[in-house]
């Protein structure tokens, strides 16, 4: 009797155990099966329309969409992680984050912390004042309160102009919000976005003479040559197919384009 009993221990043991490896086995087979593919981590700051920017939940924009067609090119998937623009260099130096794009642009500065792209988008970065101001433009900045956001370049060239007081604000349209309470004289600030804070506000305009042309690229971890040659072949057949000016012409209508 205590045989049988022990013989119907083992075989049951057996059972369970069969299944549990074969429990293994299938889960391996999932992970193994090549259908996961690996991410691409994009570092921004969704308050730069129409390049990055919230819609419900999700932040949208040209360098959103620009990311995920690269992301899509290499096999890969895109996230993004949205921060305060100052935070951005830092979150790809320390590998947080694979790449920055945010309406970048290359300066001698940065390129002492990161490498970049190939640009993608050609900007310049404007002047935002009330419509009775007598600023007129970028000579006329001198000895003014000038508004910035936080390490943009409008922030970084801003310390040039003479004898002005520069107040920087974390967002965009903080220091819009600002002009309009008359707590600082102008914005400088790249041209799309301006666009998009001018167009909801009816008592400020953009002076027509530029503060400075630019370009813009994607930031990469200093010598990553092998994510950085990556980017750039994908963005080169994203130009190639007509994709990249696809996507900005899906957020620029030719009306607004300067």
């Amino acid at each position: 009797m205590k045989k049988k009993f022990l013989s119907l221990l083992l075989v049951t043991a057996c059972v369970f155990s069969m299944a549990a490896c074969g429990s293994k086995k299938d889960d391996a087979g999932k992970s193994d099966s090549g259908d996961k593919k690996e991410t691409l981590v994009m570092a921004t700051n969704a308050e730069f329309p129409p390049y990055e920017f919230y819609e419900g939940d999700k932040v949208v924009g040209i360098d959103a969409d620009i990311a995920a067609a690269v992301a899509e090119e290499m096999g890969m998937e895109l996230k993004i992680e949205d921060m305060a623009f100052d935070s951005i260099i830092a979150a790809v130096t320390s590998g947080k984050a694979d790449i920055g794009a945010a309406g970048m642009t290359v300066t001698e500065d940065r390129l002492e912390n990161v490498d970049f792209t190939d640009t993608y988008a050609k900007a310049t970065q404007v002047i935002i004042v009330k419509n009775d101001s007598a600023i007129a433009g970028p000579d006329d900045l001198t000895g003014k309160k000038i508004g910035v956001q936080l390490g943009t370049t409008g922030d970084i060239y801003a310390d040039d102009i003479e004898d002005a007081e520069v107040e920087r604000y974390n967002k965009g349209f903080e220091a819009v919000q600002a002009l309009q309470q008359g707590k600082i004289d102008a914005v400088v600030i790249d041209g799309e976005p301006a666009k998009e804070f001018v167009k909801e506000a009816e008592d400020l305009k953009i002076l027509d003479e530029a503060f400075t042309e630019e370009e813009y690229a994607i930031a990469v971890k200093k010598g990553n040559d092998e994510l950085k040659d990556k980017i750039n072949e994908a963005l080169a057949s994203l130009k190639d197919s007509g994709k990249l000016d696809e996507i900005v012409a899906k957020y620029i209508s030719a009306d607004n384009a300067e």
